[in-house]
């Protein structure tokens, strides 16, 4: 009796932490469900991440070509015209022999350095302002000298012509900034784009991490937890075991005890007493009348 009670109690203990390593157990696997889950939603969002920016990518190439693509045509042009002014230069010596100062190709160069310089640079209000003068007085002697030119009619022809090329230059120009200014624009984005990837990728590598862990946890529990559920059956053969010897026992004693009051029973019959009739069903159940 106190060994099988020592078992009944050693069961219960036992029951006790399987319950408990299967609460655990559970726990730690609804925490690796929802780092699974994080994950996943993290590896989606950094491949949509990718993909907007690869299409980012494709409108940035795409606008840097046509940059490219204007630029060539831009810069043909202003050779066009340049070739022009210089053939205006050629004649302009012809007829100014004795004019100095820049000639109009030079006048023109330097007014668009100046203007690109404007454009580019970061100058102070003294500074710019200055350039500013600097690119007006340029422009006022450029027309005076284109005006005086254009008395002859064939420079005014060719610097017509050359005026009509450097304004398809310029919208070609215009074209090239706004291009530029995509291209500049949809590079951004991708830059952006491709960091914020790289931080969800992170984010999902530390989920994943959390996963393992979690899942590691929940597998160590659950094999704390079947080694619990295989003890508890093993006390419960062994207590069944000890339970069916105990009636076992109780039902030879029981017998034994019943054989020794029905040879009791028939000595008294020998000797002639009167019996009871539950004497008598005794002595039958024993077999000995």
């Amino acid at each position: 009796m106190e060994m099988l009670e020592e078992l009944e109690t050693k069961k219960a203990k036992r029951l006790k932490e399987a319950e408990e390593y299967k609460e655990q157990r559970n726990k730690w696997n609804a925490v690796a469900s929802e780092m699974a889950s994080k994950r996943d939603e993290l590896n989606r969002k950094t491949r949509e991440l990718i993909r907007e920016a690869q299409e980012a990518k494709e409108k940035r190439d795409e606008y840097n070509a046509l940059v490219g693509e204007y630029k060539e045509k831009r810069n043909k042009l202003n050779e066009e015209a340049s070739e022009i002014y210089k053939k205006v230069d050629e004649l302009r010596e012809g007829l100014e022999k004795d004019r100095k100062g820049p000639s109009l190709l030079q006048l023109r160069r330097e007014i668009d350095r100046l203007e690109f310089k404007q454009q580019t640079e970061v100058l102070t209000i003294e500074r710019e302002r200055a350039l500013i003068e600097r690119i007006a007085k340029l422009k006022k002697e450029f027309m005076e000298r284109k005006k005086e030119l254009e008395k002859n009619k064939e420079i005014r022809e060719l610097l017509q012509k050359a005026q009509r090329l450097r304004e398809e230059a310029s919208e070609l120009h215009k074209k090239v900034n706004e291009y530029a200014a995509l291209a500049q624009q949809y590079h951004e984005k991708m830059v952006s784009l491709f960091r914020q990837a790289d931080e969800t990728r992170k984010e999902a590598d530390k989920a994943h991490e959390e996963f393992l862990k979690a899942q590691q946890m929940a597998d160590e529990y659950h094999r704390e937890y079947l080694k619990a559920i295989r003890d508890v059956r093993d006390f419960e053969k062994v207590i069944a075991w000890l339970k069916q010897r105990e009636r076992e026992s109780v039902e030879r004693k029981r017998k034994s005890e019943l054989q020794r009051l029905a040879e009791e029973i028939y000595e008294r019959f020998k000797r002639g007493e009167k019996l009871e009739t539950e004497d008598i069903l005794l002595l039958q159940r024993s077999g000995l009348i």
